[in-house]
């Protein structure tokens, strides 16, 4: 039995890439950088929009039967080189008192499910029955992703009230919420009965990190539209006008996340590490450019003002990341400048420069703003790292290794965590659990609430330290595989140990139970590979976001532009 659990993970040791010209591990992967996270064009919306724009998808509407409500359902096809996917969307009546977003909700303004192909009417009936249930119902393999929504119900009853009077709603109304519609879960990879992600990992359009899970979104947003639309065209046929397309466009779908999200990070190390390596290597590479061109100067500047304005919109209850936006939007004006001033953009190697000056000048916030904005300019030379961002391993123990070249690797890549002090209140103020209710991952109180004998394995500096202490006893010779026979507890602590040798953005490097720790810093990280914007905390357990934001519209896809929506600003009130 311990030889299937300790396995050789030479061969994956042997392909880590270099990170020698890149951000240190020690500097990116600290949770105050990472809850300053923003999106970039690597993102995982940009790269599936990019990939319907490159190979020319068509997004249709196969069928809709809905009400005069709006009640019924949808079917929006997208249809690719070599293959079609199909959202089946159904909305429902719900009763103000059901709607909530919180993940134990067991009834929805809206379901939906991926499908794989066209589906048939009898496919539609069947999943009429099995989609609304979400969890409690079971879908088959056809079925490539399950997802929920609740209306933003003040925002979508005024848009009817607008356009079946004629009208375009309130400019800065819409500009307050942002979307019709905001998710509570998106799953996907085998869940509740729908099909394990290698079913289609090998398909290049889904090949990418959680693309199926992001066209699913995608289609829910144009359901948004459709439906609102109908409901104002049933409301009042000939006052009736539709949507505008910049308000369609600025009109994205919300979601709110929580601890579900977080211990992801933990639990996908390579995974993780890939994300991050393609985005300071796309990073590396534009600093490495000796010289800028006139239009990469002007691209730049472009999304630099716009940027700033998206930065003026956003405002947020949470009073810490309220002080950080203003802090942004002052640094901002402060760096104007420097952006503006020839001399500086035009000098050798001016994005080096001008991201030292950053760092040496500004918060985190401008910081990685910067960071992300450099990288907007240059799709042709940093776009090839988006392939590169999956993971198609976990990582396997190697046995063999000595034991005092895994003490030595201890050291050189968990020195922080060995200096970290533990056995305090307040270094291990908090633990990971499941809830036995949701199967979610959840925080508790380590002084207060019981249960953390069930501790989730985030506990990585005890794990670490507790390793290191019975390495001593061994002698560097004796093979790793005979201490962890012995100590069976630390096989998956000497795993990940080696992981992040060979992987060094795989791991948090800060302390996962102490009190300071945020967890709100783990879900805008993630989040933001996801491409999601508008980061709204409502407690440093949750956020709203929204993603899409600014995406081109089905039939906007074609253009040339297409890829340029990031940072989206509300639309102009019309004359």
């Amino acid at each position: 039995m311990i030889t299937v659990i300790l396995e050789d993970m030479s061969e994956y040791v042997e392909s880590a890439p270099e990170l020698t010209s890149l951000r240190p591990a020690s500097q990116v992967m600290r949770l105050d950088r990472m809850g300053a996270s923003f999106p970039t064009r690597l993102s995982f919306m940009r790269t599936l929009l990019r990939e319907l724009h490159t190979n020319a998808w068509a997004i249709e509407t196969h069928d809709q039967a809905l009400d005069a409500d709006g009640f019924g359902h949808i079917v929006i096809t997208a249809r690719g080189p070599q293959t079609t996917y199909s959202l089946v969307a159904f909305s429902h009546a719900l009763d103000p008192e059901q709607r909530t977003d919180r993940v134990i909700a067991n009834a929805w303004d809206a379901t939906f499910t991926l499908f794989d192909g066209v589906p048939t009417p009898d496919d539609i009936e069947r999943l009429r029955h099995v989609v609304p249930l979400q969890e409690a119902g079971r879908c088959s393999a056809t079925e490539l992703t399950l997802s929920r929504a609740n209306k933003s119900v003040r925002l979508f009853a005024h848009v009817i009230d607008a356009l079946s009077s004629g009208q375009q709603p309130d400019a800065a109304f819409v500009q307050s919420v942002g979307y019709l519609m905001r998710t509570t879960a998106v799953y996907g990879n085998g869940k509740f009965g729908i099909a394990d992600r290698e079913k289609y990992a090998d398909r290049s359009e889904l090949a990418a990190p959680f693309q199926a899970e992001l066209l699913t979104v995608y289609l829910i947003r144009h359901v948004t539209h459709l439906l609102v639309e109908h409901v104002a065209r049933m409301k009042d046929p000939e006052a009736f006008v539709p949507l505008s397309d910049d308000m369609k466009r600025f009109l994205g779908i919300g979601n709110s996340t929580g601890l579900g999200m977080a211990p992801f990070m933990h639990s996908h190390p390579i995974l993780v590490h890939n994300w991050v390596n393609a985005r300071e290597t796309a990073r590396a590479r534009v600093l490495a450019l000796e010289v800028a061109t006139p239009e990469t100067v002007t691209a730049f500047r472009r999304i630099f003002a716009r940027a700033r304005q998206m930065v003026s919109e956003w405002t947020v209850e949470d009073a810490i990341q309220m002080a950080r936006i203003e802090q942004l939007r002052s640094e901002l004006t402060a760096l104007e400048p420097y952006i503006s001033d020839n001399t500086t953009l035009f000098s050798a190697s001016p994005w080096r420069a001008l991201c030292q000056y950053v760092e040496d000048n500004y918060s985190l916030e401008t910081q990685e703003l910067v960071s992300a904005l450099i990288l907007e300019p240059h799709g042709d030379l940093i776009d090839d790292l988006a392939a590169h961002m999956s993971a198609t391993h976990a990582g396997k123990l190697n046995p063999k290794q000595r034991v005092g070249e895994c003490r030595q690797m201890i050291e050189q890549v968990y020195g922080w965590a060995l200096e970290t002090p533990l056995n305090t209140p307040d270094a291990e103020a908090q633990f990971w659990y499941v809830s036995e209710e949701k199967r979610e991952p959840r925080l508790g109180e380590r002084a207060e609430e019981d249960g953390a004998e069930k501790e989730m394995p985030l506990h990585v500096i005890r794990d670490v330290q507790n390793f290191y202490a019975d390495l001593a006893n061994a002698p560097d010779a004796q093979l790793l595989a005979e201490v962890l026979m012995r100590h069976p507890e630390h096989r998956h602590i000497a795993r990940r140990i080696q992981i992040v040798a060979a992987y060094p953005y795989a791991e948090i490097r800060d302390n996962l139970v102490g009190r300071q720790m945020r967890a709100i810093d783990l879900l805008r990280f993630k989040l933001a590979f996801f491409g999601a914007s508008k980061f709204d905390p409502k407690s440093d357990r949750w956020t709203r976001i929204t993603m899409y934001q600014g995406a081109p519209l089905p039939h906007e896809l074609a253009r040339s532009d297409s890829d340029d929506w990031a940072f989206a600003v509300a639309p102009s009130a019309p004359n």
